[in-house]
């Protein structure tokens, strides 16, 4: 990716350096003596520095009043505010080197967070664990944010420099052999990335590049300006620098819902244009999912192979959101908009993708959400009953399997993983792990304590009934809490949910997964004793049809009701035992 704008670039005898500093009088690069950029057209500064390796460590400093990374910093070794490194990504001996991708509908996603995988929290160490994953079925392994953010400690959410990814799990080559090693395995690798804001500390574009940024806000910080074309620029670059120089095979772009006004013709068409071209180029198949919690079905095309301007799939939180609240019985927050019937909601999404396809939502105070969703590809949606979101940004970070019966769960696994939508788990739910995972990061001063009163207000009522048991998103200890009890997998309760997972993701890749492409919504019923049935058409012509007993109490049954071969749970009897789940094939 020689055409990159933004970053230092290696040449045949140094390096070239630019900045983009519209705000800027005069910039010095500083090696080991300040060196003047020359100013150019639109705010650009630049120099090439021969005899310049990889290695080097520079900084820019502005108006000889502020020394800042370089924005677009490959690697930033001392954290946030350190010096920048320049990075030979040419120079790692890639192994997987015949790896092309594959088929979205292949995809069995599992989310994770390096530095709470293992105990040792790196890249590399994340290697030894890519076994157990082939093994229990998944197929791709999804990363939380890695830019680089303040501190040793974060979910990922807060990065400022979005090229960097952070030294706290390890250099870049340790990334690379992590994503090499996956893929010799067979095994997809994405990335989630944030284009919606910039973390709060570490940021100096403002200072520099104000136009970077609008008067607007969204939750986490200043808004960012993408009418600004080398801002629509730096985003795209980035984009594609992960799926070029690191080889990810997909990007989950964060809460894209966030993103205002972008211009005639959005960003994220922009960026979904670009990288389809590079898959187009490099004939790999290049995997680009939304969070949206806006729920535009017209964003997504699960069949647009290359990417053109749409997006591959969603992750879909009506799904999950209906199944907590039917599984726990919770109805604050957001959960209020599925109290009413979560189990019509849960067929609901079944039969038609999205919940809310244009109905008033309480929790947004009567506003429209959605946009029908019926007639996008079942895998258009990424279905899941846990996230780093919807466990972490709980008072104490417990998880569904803290919360909820073990048979209920049980039968959710069933349905989430063999329906026709993309499933997902959460890191160690395979083995149902009860491993919280709280919010954590490492700010200091007046920022750790604006942190740690925030938490403390929207928490009020748990701080009061749980006192000091609500962890501290500040303390170290807050995250050896969420590290994975990697032992617990190979007790009863862990091998009997592991073999139960496993023995679902078989039964996906073999039945399910040959007749994903085609396959469409159909319908499905929540009846008020708990019995859900559905139906989808898949791409060969066969009826996958569900039935399920999703209460507590057993259901009387008429023998033949259901047509078809079962593929799991065998065939029900006169009555159907609470919680179970029966899967059939019809391909009369």
């Amino acid at each position: 990716m020689n055409e990159r704008q933004f970053g230092a670039r290696l040449t045949s005898d140094g390096t070239s350096f630019r900045l983009w500093a519209p705000a800027a009088r005069r910039v010095d690069l500083l090696l080991d003596q300040p060196h003047p950029l020359r100013r150019g057209e639109d705010g650009w500064f630049s120099t090439d520095i021969p005899g310049v390796k990889a290695g080097a460590r520079y900084k820019f400093r502005i108006d000889d009043d502020i020394d800042v990374p370089d924005p677009a910093s490959a690697f930033q070794p001392d954290d946030v505010a350190g010096a920048s490194e320049v990075i030979d990504h040419a120079s790692y001996p890639w192994r997987a080197t015949d790896w092309r991708g594959r088929p979205w509908q292949e995809a069995a996603v599992i989310e994770t967070h390096v530095g709470s995988f293992t105990r040792q929290g790196t890249y590399r160490a994340m290697i030894g664990k890519l076994d157990h994953l082939v093994e229990t079925g998944i197929t791709a392994l999804e990363l939380m944010p890695l830019a680089d953010f303040a501190g040793a400690r974060n979910w990922g959410y807060d990065g400022v420099l979005w090229y960097a990814p952070d030294s706290a799990y390890g250099r870049p080559d340790d990334l690379k052999a992590l994503i090499d090693e996956a893929h010799q395995r067979g095994l997809m690798v994405f990335l989630d990335v944030v284009y919606n804001h910039f973390g709060p500390e570490g940021n100096y574009l403002g200072r520099y590049a104000p136009s970077f940024f609008t008067e607007a806000q969204t939750p986490w910080g200043s808004a960012i300006d993408y009418r600004v074309r080398e801002v629509r620029a730096f985003a795209i670059e980035n984009a594609l620098y992960w799926l070029d120089e690191y080889r990810f095979d997909g990007l989950r772009l964060d809460a894209v819902h966030a993103i205002p006004e972008q211009g005639e013709i959005s960003m994220l068409h922009d960026l979904s244009v670009a990288v389809g071209k590079l898959a187009a180029e490099t004939g790999r198949l290049i995997h680009l999912v939304l969070e949206n919690d806006d729920n535009a079905a017209s964003a997504l095309d699960a069949g647009q192979d290359p990417p053109q301007g749409k997006y591959r799939a969603q992750w879909n939180d009506d799904y999950h959101h209906a199944w907590h609240v039917l599984l726990t019985g919770e109805s604050h927050g957001y959960y209020r908009d599925y109290q009413r019937s979560p189990l019509a909601d849960i067929a609901r999404a079944l039969a038609s993708g999205f919940v809310y396809q244009g109905e008033a939502s309480a929790h947004r105070k009567g506003q429209l959400r959605g946009e029908p969703s019926g007639k996008l590809a079942p895998t258009a949606f990424i279905n899941f009953l846990q996230n780093h979101d919807q466990i972490g940004n709980r008072a104490l970070g417990d998880r569904l399997e803290s919360l909820a019966d073990t048979k209920a769960v049980e039968a959710a696994l069933a349905i989430t993983l063999l329906a026709p939508m993309i499933p997902m788990l959460f890191m160690a739910e395979e083995w149902g792990s009860r491993t919280p995972f709280p919010f954590f990061c490492d700010f200091h001063g007046d920022l750790a304590d604006a942190v740690r009163n925030g938490r403390h207000k929207e928490f009020a009522g748990a701080y009061a009934k749980y006192g000091d048991e609500v962890p501290d998103p500040l303390d170290p200890a807050t995250l050896r809490s969420t590290i994975l009890d990697w032992p617990s997998r190979n007790e009863p309760a862990g091998q009997k949910r592991l073999a139960l997972v496993r023995q679902l993701l078989a039964v996906r890749r073999r039945k399910i997964v040959p007749r994903l492409a085609g396959a469409a919504f159909g319908d499905a019923h929540a009846a008020d004793n708990g019995l859900l049935t559905a139906g989808w058409r898949m791409g060969d012509g066969a009826t996958l049809r569900l039935s399920a007993n999703l209460s507590a109490s057993e259901i009387a049954h008429k023998s033949g009701e259901t047509a078809g071969t079962p593929i799991w749970g065998g065939t029900p009897d006169e009555t159907i035992p609470a919680w179970s789940v029966f899967w059939r094939l019809d391909t009369r």
